[in-house]
């Protein structure tokens, strides 16, 4: 209950038309902060040719310099490129049982590029310095310079390697504007990315 009522008079306030505009058809936006990916794993088993080996697979988050570069093709409707400097994440296995506990761990890390292309909706009038919007898009993640790790390898791993993935993309937030040419920004991504992690 005191969540809501500290958060309803702050975007009360926000709201209120200032001098500050914000966007018209055919600007250009720029946006620059850092960015965390936090995979929300969901893996099948661990595969072999033995079959089914269970357990699953663990991907850690990383921070880096995101990048937004949007062009409004309205006032309320622009289209929106994501890019970033390259994540790098540990991906390893866990849950596996019996004789292949031991396998359990750490396999390596790997890097990747997520380019997001969007189309996003801002619903209030320009001259709210709040903005919120929403957005869908389409992702595209490329995987590349994965590398084994030294204990993977004293347990008889190698070549870790990771496929690029095509996905749907969601995303909210909100721009506050300071002036013109200045905003503070904050917002929230889902992207389905889906990949095979092969090693041998």
């Amino acid at each position: 209950m005191n969540k809501y009522t500290l958060i309803a008079p702050l975007l009360a306030l926000a709201m209120a038309p200032t001098f500050a505009h914000a966007y018209e058809a055919g600007d250009i936006i720029v946006r620059a902060g850092a960015i965390t990916v936090d995979p929300n794993e969901d893996s099948s088993g661990v595969k072999s040719p033995l079959g089914n080996l269970g357990g699953s697979a663990t991907v850690e988050s990383d921070t880096q310099l995101g990048l937004n570069f949007a062009y409004m093709m309205t006032d309320h409707l622009g289209i929106e490129l994501l890019a970033a400097t390259p994540f790098t994440h540990d991906v390893g296995v866990h849950g596996l049982q019996g004789g292949l506990a031991g396998l359990n761990g750490g396999l390596g890390d790997v890097k990747q590029l997520p380019p997001t292309l969007s189309l996003v909706y801002y619903p209030l009038d320009k001259n709210y310095a709040f903005q919120p919007y929403v957005g869908v898009g389409i992702n595209y993640t490329a995987f590349y310079d994965a590398n084994t790790s030294s204990s993977a390898e004293a347990k008889g791993f190698s070549n870790l390697d990771l496929s690029d993935s095509w996905g749907a993309a969601a995303q909210i937030g909100a721009d506050y504007m300071i002036d013109d040419h200045w905003m503070i920004n904050g917002q929230v991504r889902y992207i389905d990315i889906d990949t095979n992690a092969h090693v041998d």
